[in-house]
């Protein structure tokens, strides 16, 4: 049975992006738009690994992550955050929020994998 990785990600190209080449690695992909509705689709999906944008509209995604991490259904997924915030500290401040990865955008698919095959 293929591994399940949700896709909490704002921008419909970085979406599309992630979830096709996921799908081409023989990954089942659900995608998520919007954050408000990351936590209860996480508990329907049951995916194996979170890739959560940390900026999204209406709630953070650093929040998500420590929503999650207290979640006794969601707190043993790993997540890995993927951000265009690379800024000094912003890695630390996200891995403190839970995260057992982060990647900064633009990203490219080679590290993009890498992470993802490191956290599944």
């Amino acid at each position: 049975m293929a591994k399940r990785i949700l896709v909490v990600e704002d921008n419909d190209l970085n979406r599309k992006l992630f979830c096709d080449v996921l799908v081409s690695q023989g990954f089942a992909v659900e995608p998520v738009a919007d954050g408000r509705d990351a936590l209860e689709k996480a508990r329907n999906f049951v995916p194996n690994l979170v890739i959560m944008d940390i900026q999204l509209p209406n709630v953070s995604g650093l929040d998500l992550i420590e929503a999650a991490k207290q979640d006794p259904v969601l707190r043993t997924i790993p997540v890995l955050a993927v951000t265009a915030y690379a800024g000094k500290g912003d890695e630390e401040r996200i891995r403190e929020a839970g995260a057992e990865g982060y990647l900064a955008k633009p990203v490219s698919i080679g590290p993009f994998m890498q992470a993802v095959r490191a956290l599944i």
